[in-house]
């Protein structure tokens, strides 16, 4: 009996300090994201980007204090993200060299690449700010609009999925329906991108097909305002319309592809807003749905970090801007196929097809009425 208590206390102490190495280590990484974010938020990173360079000329490249910069280059170095290329013979701290290693570049700089996860910094220190309303939602029910949530929370959702669309929807996923493509082809097809964000899904069909119209539609109007002004920095305002608009009031029958990128499980309504999808689309046309590839059923300690984060956001995010407007469907970011294919019949879709698109973030569905 005591051999069986010790092995069992034994057991329970190592598992006690696990658990408790998890959270420093996890407390530790949302420290470094805080860190990134400065740096990105200062020019820090881009200055370095320029060369190697000593704490004084990195304050003097990005106009920051120079025992700032100093303070900001160690820690950097520390963590692993920037190196330290020479160290001062003489151990003056201000002498030291410094540089962003060019593999962690495109990671921090370059918006446009599939490996920047640099917007996901800008997650970690705009989050918290929200952490008081969802107390108080948590006890009283109800939610908070997309907008409470605020700028931060907006552009890093549009820095996030923007290289997704940027590098792939024309290339990858469009594809996979040659009919669709064949149609946006042709010259003269209108596309409708209900809950487009910031615009970065529009821009990057229109760039793709010479001749396309897109019509953006969003309730939130600071990302309208920001998606217009994105259609304009890359020439695309003269076929790329943005508007606050509920696509329930969007023309019927007028569209070559209806598309939702990332949107509807946000959708208090998500049957009305798959159902005036139906209505847009013009005969023959596909309703394209881009939304989390979320595991099929719940499983504790999910080996798969997709699922975590899809719970995680829901909690945080998206279960409470759904819950925004009375009557919500409460969906939350974990939609799975399921409950997709439950909604469109009950908006009058005929069939729902999984797209054969590999992605770790992403499931890809095809309506058809």
């Amino acid at each position: 009996m005591t051999t069986t208590l010790d092995t069992h206390t034994d057991d329970l102490e190592a598992r006690v300090g696990a658990f408790a190495e998890r959270i420093v280590t996890a407390a530790i990484g949302a420290f470094e994201l805080a860190t990134i974010d400065l740096g990105a938020r200062l020019g820090l990173y881009a200055a370095l980007a320029e060369g190697p360079c000593t704490p004084p000329e990195l304050a003097t490249r990005s106009r920051i204090d120079g025992r700032y910069a100093r303070e900001w280059l160690e820690q950097q170095a520390t963590a692993g993200i920037v190196d330290v290329v020479a160290d001062p013979v003489d151990d003056d701290p201000d002498r030291r060299v410094f540089a962003l290693p060019v593999a962690h570049q495109a990671c921090l700089l370059d918006p446009d690449s599939l490996a920047c996860v640099a917007p996901l910094a800008r997650f970690a220190v705009a989050g918290p700010a929200i952490v008081p309303e969802l107390v108080d939602v948590y006890r009283r029910g109800g939610g908070i609009p997309f907008a409470g949530y605020g700028e931060g929370i907006r552009q890093a959702q549009a820095a996030v999925n923007r290289p997704q669309y940027s590098n792939l929807l024309a290339s990858d996923w469009l594809p996979t329906m040659p009919d669709v493509v064949a149609r946006l082809q042709s010259g003269g097809a209108r596309v409708a991108d209900i809950g487009c964000g910031c615009g970065w899904s529009s821009i990057a069909i229109a760039r793709a097909f010479d001749g396309v119209t897109v019509d953006g539609f969003d309730l939130d109007e600071a990302s309208i305002a920001d998606a217009r002004e994105n259609a304009r920095a890359h020439g695309v305002a003269d076929r790329v319309h943005f508007a606050v608009r509920d696509a329930a009031d969007a023309a019927r029958g007028a569209y070559d592809l209806v598309c939702c990128f990332e949107a509807l499980h946000d959708m208090a309504h998500p049957v009305a807003a798959l159902a005036a999808m139906r209505a847009m689309a013009a005969p023959g046309a596909a309703v394209f749905v881009v939304d989390e590839r979320a595991a099929d059923a719940l499983t504790p300690s999910d080996p798969d970090p997709a699922q975590r984060l899809f719970y995680a956001a829901s909690v945080l995010h998206c279960l409470p801007v759904g819950r925004s407007q009375d009557g919500s469907a409460a969906t939350g970011t974990v939609m799975r196929t399921a409950t997709l294919e439950r909604y469109a019949a009950e908006a009058g879709f005929a069939s729902v097809e999984v797209l054969p698109i590999t992605h770790d973030m992403f499931r890809f569905y095809r309506l058809s009425s």
